[in-house]
């Protein structure tokens, strides 16, 4: 059986990506269902052992926001209506439960119990709320009832960021540390004549079409290198750590939010062409 078993394996090693991930989509629905249902239990009994003091104080605080941003919703309404302007269209989330496979060589990888049946896609981003909302990482497989993502720890994250003022532009990747825990985000490809302070905050700056414009990632730390003089290196301080997370948000693809970036564009061509006519307005 054990000669058996390492053929097998022999053999499912040479076959094609997509027949491996049918394979491992089959084996996830049939043998290895009973496991992942459990472990589902699992992470959605810890769910609802948090306390109950620290929920009715999110509920408060969400309360607070409501309230307070009640009238710039109002004035930003009015001034669009005299703008002539369409409302924009908000993009929608998914809540999902996340809970990790709990193997050697997966801890940067995590499960969620949302799939393509939600409308869950491959790159969605995954959000999570840590005092603020932040970036964890990213979907990278998606069957109809489960996801499988990458947070920011693993080898293979990368995004392109800002600082939040738009005034820098750089790459943060993760770089390991000596265990788990230790892991960290670096900033990379900071020209060497600008200075970030300390608790400057990076945000995602949508180039490259992987990840939206603007979802927090983290805060500068301190300046971890100069490469050349050309280049700068700073170390930050993440918004999420993946190993408090329990239930996130899922960004969906939307093609209507395409449509409205194209109509906004659109509007934008049509004004630079009338400022043209009219004699080199601005």
């Amino acid at each position: 059986m054990v000669v058996g078993l390492i053929l097998l394996s022999i053999v499912v090693l040479y076959l094609p990506a997509g027949t491996q991930a049918r394979l491992a989509e089959g084996l996830q629905s049939t043998v290895l269902r009973p496991f992942t249902l459990v472990q589902e239990a699992v992470a959605q009994a810890r769910l609802r052992a948090e306390s109950a003091l620290e929920l009715q104080a999110r509920l408060d605080s969400l309360g607070a926001v409501v309230a307070t941003q009640a009238t710039l919703a109002e004035e930003n309404r009015h001034l669009r209506e005299l703008l002539d302007l369409e409302d924009r269209i908000p993009e929608t989330f998914v809540h999902a439960n996340l809970f990790r496979p709990g193997t050697t060589g997966s801890e940067s990888m995590f499960l969620l119990d949302v799939g393509t049946d939600e409308g869950v896609q491959v790159g969605d981003p995954v959000l999570m709320r840590s005092g603020r909302v932040g970036l964890l990482g990213m979907i990278r497989e998606v069957s109809r009832e489960f996801s499988i993502g990458l947070d920011w720890s693993h080898p293979e994250f990368a995004a392109t960021a800002m600082t939040s003022d738009e005034s820098v532009f750089g790459l943060v990747e993760p770089r390991s540390g000596d265990f788990r825990g230790g892991d960290r985000l670096l900033l990379t490809a900071i020209p060497y004549f600008e200075r970030l302070q300390p608790g400057t905050l990076i945000v995602t700056s949508g180039l490259g079409g992987v990840f939206p414009r603007g979802i927090p990632i983290g805060e500068v730390m301190e300046l971890h290198q100069d490469e050349g003089q050309w280049q700068s290196e700073y170390w930050l301080t993440p918004v999420v750590l993946p190993g408090s997370v329990t239930h996130v948000l899922v960004a969906k693809s939307d093609s209507s939010l395409v449509r409205l970036f194209e109509m906004l564009e659109g509007e934008a061509a049509d004004s630079s062409v009338s400022g043209s006519e009219g004699g080199g307005g601005p």
